[in-house]
């Protein structure tokens, strides 16, 4: 991934459970606050997405936009936008690892250039802030579920 953003969290549950999670984007609006709406296009045999649309509101604009999606084993995800109105570019992806005592060490890395001019300093704080708010909202989501 060319110039992006990567952060992590741990996750006190199993790497099995927070993919599950992670792979349900329909529940996306849920959890993720600035989600509108997520449809399903195309899925893979194991019904994981590999096409979906989203329409997102970016604070500045409502954005739409379809990413592509990989599934590498064991729990890895990633993503390429469609090139469209909005975004010109974006590549992500968020990678498990299990730690030990039942933990798993997220990390989530994104790559975002939208199809309308933004200063690169500020794009880098979109994606860090984006990415935060990504990382706790999938942490509360896990805990909300697995003791719910």
């Amino acid at each position: 991934m060319a110039e992006g953003t990567v952060q992590s969290i741990e996750i006190p549950a199993s790497p099995d459970f927070i993919f599950e999670v992670l792979s349900d984007l329909e529940s996306y609006p849920e959890w993720i606050t600035a989600m509108r709406q997520v449809e399903i296009l195309e899925q893979d045999g194991n019904d994981r997405p590999l096409r979906v649309h989203f329409v997102v509101d970016a604070m500045i604009k409502e954005i739409a936009y379809d990413l592509e999606y990989e599934y590498e084993p064991p729990f890895r995800m990633a993503w390429t936008a469609v090139p469209g109105d909005d975004i010109r570019q974006m590549v992500g992806s968020y990678e498990l690892t299990e730690l030990d005592g039942d933990e798993t060490d997220v990390v989530y890395a994104l790559m975002v250039e939208p199809e309308f001019k933004v200063p690169g300093f500020l794009r880098r704080q979109a994606e860090k802030q984006l990415i935060g708010t990504a990382l706790r909202g999938l942490k509360k989501r896990v805990e909300e579920l697995s003791t719910g």
